[in-house]
């Protein structure tokens, strides 16, 4: 009798085994299909906490928290591409753009890339990623003309052009603008929305960081008459309402630069953040092509994490980056 219940504890706890290996074989073939997101965390006073270890994170996918496949707090090279606003009504900052791009620059890490892109009457991006700050710092014109419009979201759908030749680290956009968009289509080119830019960002893993700034043309705007005016002064020198939703659903920041402020400081911040972000990474749990939101949180009251909002899963075995 005992040797019947020994063996059939035996066959029983050999199954419950085969069981859980099952339901614990991973869903992922490697890296390439873990789903990737850096996360900036800070506290209540906006201070960056780079302490944190992997059991303070949790993610969720649809609302299920998954477990965590990768964990790095060590600082990720990056591809930076910096857009500037080089619109009319930024005559009075083109001293600020030059000084802000030297902080940034000089702050660069050993392994980062850089490339320095304006908007205007036309969008360029300086040829190619480099360290060097002279090649960079080239990039910025010595005059802005007064009529020039403000393409802003047609500027980052071509800076997101600037990764396709691929290369290390991951890829991040810095754009800085004090309007609204204004781009219209031209000849060969055609309209970008900031609906196509946030899908575009999220299919391509793109973090776009945003700094709006108010306006500082020669010639300010006269107020119209009664509140109606006065409402469309305030707001005329207004950035770009949409920056701050672009940046907040790539997982990026936003800031607004008053009279006063230091322009580099923010800049400065942006190039600190990014080597101050964690890595998390879980797999999968669908391979269905279809995006997905995603939550990230801290078990640490008074600490704020920041993240993108979703992703677009895979949609087959093995292909982390193929969509439908």
């Amino acid at each position: 009798m005992t040797r019947f219940l020994v063996s059939g504890f035996l066959t029983v706890g050999a199954l419950a085994v085969l069981g859980m290996a099952e339901q614990q074989q991973p869903l992922f073939r490697g890296e390439s299909d873990v789903v990737r997101v850096f996360v900036t965390v800070t506290d209540g006073d906006g201070r960056l906490i780079t302490t944190l270890t992997q059991g303070d994170f949790e993610v969720r996918d649809e609302g299920r928290t998954q477990p965590i496949v990768l964990f790095d707090n060590t600082p990720q090279p990056v591809r930076l591409v910096v857009m500037l606003d080089l619109s009319g009504s930024m005559q009075g900052n083109l001293p600020l753009l030059r000084g802000a791009a030297e902080q940034l620059v000089a702050r660069l890490d050993t392994e980062d890339l850089a490339r320095v892109g304006v908007f205007g009457h036309d969008i360029a991006v300086s040829p190619a990623f480099t360290r060097d700050p002279d090649e960079l710092l080239q990039a910025l014109p010595e005059a802005i003309a007064a009529d020039a419009p403000t393409p802003l979201w047609r500027a980052l759908d071509e800076a997101m052009n600037a990764f396709a030749e691929g290369g290390e680290g991951r890829p991040v956009i810095l754009v800085l603008s004090d309007g609204k968009d204004s781009g219209l289509p031209s000849f060969g080119r055609g309209v970008a929305s900031q609906g196509q830019v946030i899908d575009r960002a999220r299919d391509e893993d793109v973090m776009i960081y945003a700094i709006g700034m108010r306006s500082r043309g020669p010639r300010p705007m006269q107020p119209g008459v009664g509140p109606a005016g006065l409402r469309a002064l305030i707001l005329a020198d207004m950035p770009d309402s949409g920056l701050a939703r672009v940046a907040e659903d790539t997982g990026g920041g936003y800031a607004e630069i008053r009279f006063g402020q230091d322009l580099g400081a923010a800049f400065a911040r942006v190039a600190d953040e990014l080597h101050s972000q964690y890595l998390i990474g879980f797999a999968p749990p669908k391979r269905d092509g279809k995006v997905h939101d995603i939550d990230v949180r801290v078990s640490q009251r008074g600490l704020k994490p920041r993240a993108r909002k979703d992703y677009v899963a895979p949609s087959s075995p093995g292909d982390g980056r193929n969509h439908e």
